[in-house]
């Protein structure tokens, strides 16, 4: 990813993502959080006729883990999954399909990782290693053309 070095005030130099980069880290994070809150609707929806004695809801939304960083092909994206309280003690909790409690990394930079030492790193072979990340669109990217970015 590009960076963009900025001056601070005290004089040292700082690092940011260029405008585009962080334009579209900004548009996946919006849907994944979109996508997390649709699987929780459908989760509390499921659960909506269960009572406690009550009367009130037994499964109920509970505020939100600690955000993470999850690895993605365009960079590291900052997550919040929701988390839920069930009232009556039938162990309900809300994993996520998108993004389950122990990934860190997306499927496509975990598979890459070693496509691009054995592949890439090691033969200087750039053009196959990358278009596992980058798919059919890597395949545009000669030696010579990998060599100059």
């Amino acid at each position: 990813m590009k960076k963009v070095t900025e001056e601070t005030s005290a004089g040292k130099s700082e690092a940011r993502p260029s405008g585009l980069d962080d334009l579209i880290q900004q548009g996946a994070r919006q849907i994944i959080q979109q996508a997390i809150e649709v699987e929780l609707t459908t989760l509390l929806e499921r659960y909506d006729n269960v009572k406690t004695l009550d009367g009130r809801r037994a499964v109920i939304r509970n505020g939100y883990l600690p955000e993470r960083e999850v690895v993605t092909a365009i960079g590291p994206i900052t997550v919040k999954v929701p988390k839920v309280r069930d009232r009556s003690g039938s162990g309900v909790k809300f994993n996520s399909n998108i993004v389950p409690p122990y990934i860190r990394k997306s499927p496509r930079v975990s598979a890459a990782l070693p496509w691009l030492y054995l592949r890439g790193v090691s033969t200087g072979d750039m053009g196959e290693a990358l278009s596992v990340l980058l798919g059919e669109e890597a395949k545009g990217l000669s030696p010579n053309v990998v060599s100059r970015l």
